[in-house]
């Protein structure tokens, strides 16, 4: 989802806090990552491709797009070059390794599994029993109910299944609409099921139909929308005798439910192979996650404490020699060595030359952002109203630089985490300003720059314990 910025982007304070946000959060999350097992990671991420539940408008293609074996072949050798550079990072892949056999085998796998899923009071169950003399079908726990347990087990269910019967009872729910688009996200092949449509009139039931049809067109074919009704209601029957005697009973109807049967043999008998590498891909994106996850984690363990030696080198030189704000670039506050430093970190190779290019870029996007400018005004406003006045200049210029190094570090976290980047290539400018402004939006938190603050500026002075003292009230 786009996020679009307007100006002034720090208001009070709310931006210059996001990097201590940041520092925070990841220190959290570190210390927590280092306690899980394996398979905790695992548990974490495994089920990724379900979790866009604000995504309401996702850039899919016209139908559903089949999942070809070279396709699935190449996420399978993304995978292992991802373990290969967890295994460089000293860390035991034998599970992750496992895990890849386990996909490469079943790229030949002729067993197709089934789903069946939806809301509740929907008729899955019904349904299920109608079919279980066609084929074997694992029934999900209803979706869209405040149960986590339920809603993870029906998420682990349907991404590893090769083909999904979506049922609802009448037009879709924008739920039911964003759950189809993330179905069709990840190549899950599915079929709508118009469910229960003998509770309407005659002349309605088509009707219905076609709104099920259009609404989801360019996510399903329309011949893979089918209506149906699994457990159609009794019927009143009134028999009358010629002596003018009058019966009355209910009388059960038959399962109609032919069109969606047919329409599944029909996927089973031209798809069923296709069917299975969706799936094995989809089961490999997971599995590139967690284990890049990992891996991120590692990295980014190792890159914060350089963060932080950057952070002071460039608060020091700036306030051993003051400048005006939109020269602290320029003195050291995003630093070239920085860039390589980290870019080492991720296995990203940059020379002296190119380093400084992409500190010049980053640079270039705070100040359009007017990042610099409105860091050193309030960092200003803050040592004046708290500190001593005679060392005020000097301090804010230092701390504004340690904020934006650290900016510029956590950013370069973000970017070198996000894609695969090429040195050759060089940096994709709209990628990383967006990451910029990302990091900026995630802090609203006046407490961190206030102690970032109290932190750097007593380094910078340690002999006015005053000023570290007064620079928080």
């Amino acid at each position: 989802m786009d996020i679009k910025l307007k100006r002034p982007i720090l208001i009070g304070g709310v931006g210059l806090s996001l990097a201590l946000w940041l520092w925070e959060s990841i220190q959290q999350e570190m210390g927590q990552l280092s306690e899980l097992t394996m398979m905790g990671a695992i548990a974490l991420t495994g089920l990724w491709w379900f979790k866009q539940k604000t995504a309401k408008n996702l850039d899919l293609p016209l139908g559903y797009v089949p999942v070809e074996k070279e396709t699935v072949e190449k996420a399978i050798a993304k995978i292992n070059g991802a373990i290969n550079q967890l295994e460089a990072e000293n860390q035991d892949v034998s599970t992750w390794r496992k895990g890849v056999e386990q996909l490469t085998a079943q790229l030949d796998r002729k067993e197709i599994r089934l789903a069946v899923t939806g809301g509740k009071s929907v008729g899955k169950t019904s349904l299920i029993q109608g079919l279980d003399s066609h084929w074997e079908i694992q029934e999900t726990p209803a979706l869209f109910v405040a149960d986590d347990g339920e809603t993870t087990a029906a998420e682990g269910i349907l991404s590893n299944s090769d083909l999904v019967v979506f049922v609802t009872a009448g037009d879709l729910t924008d739920s039911e609409f964003q759950t189809l688009q993330q179905l069709a996200a990840v190549h899950q092949r599915t079929v709508l099921a118009f469910n229960k449509q003998d509770q309407y009139l005659p002349e309605e039931q088509p009707v219905i139909l076609e709104q099920l049809r259009q609404r989801t067109a360019g996510i399903l074919e329309s011949k893979d929308v089918v209506a149906i009704a699994a457990s159609p209601d009794a019927i009143k029957v009134r028999k009358h005798s010629e002596d003018g005697e009058v019966k009355e009973w209910m009388e059960n109807q038959e399962p109609q439910i032919s069109p969606l049967t047919e329409r599944l043999s029909h996927i089973l008998e031209t798809e069923a192979q296709q069917l299975v590498w969706a799936t094995t891909k989809r089961q490999a994106d997971i599995l590139t996650v967690e284990v890049k996850e990992v891996l991120n984690g590692l990295r980014r363990d190792r890159a914060l404490p350089i963060i932080e030696q950057y952070q002071y080198i460039a608060a020091a030189a700036a306030f051993a020699n003051p400048v005006l704000a939109l020269d602290l670039l320029a003195t050291g506050a995003i630093n070239g060595q920085l860039v390589m430093d980290l870019g080492a970190v991720y296995q990203q190779k940059f020379d002296l030359d190119r380093a400084q290019k992409a500190a010049s870029t980053i640079g270039s996007l705070m100040l359009k952002l007017g990042l610099v400018e409105l860091t050193t005004q309030t960092i200003s406003g803050i040592l004046k109203s708290h500190a001593v006045t005679y060392v005020a200049g000097g301090v804010a210029q230092g701390v504004s630089a340690a904020y934006l190094t650290r900016l510029a570090g956590l950013s370069l976290i973000e970017y070198f985490q996000a894609q695969d980047l090429s040195v050759e290539e060089g940096f994709n400018l709209d990628k990383l300003g967006e990451t910029l402004k990302n990091v900026f939006q995630q802090n609203n938190r006046m407490a961190f720059l206030q102690g970032f603050v109290k932190q750097v500026a007593g380094r910078l002075v340690p002999d006015s314990p005053k000023l570290a003292e007064k620079a928080v009230s």
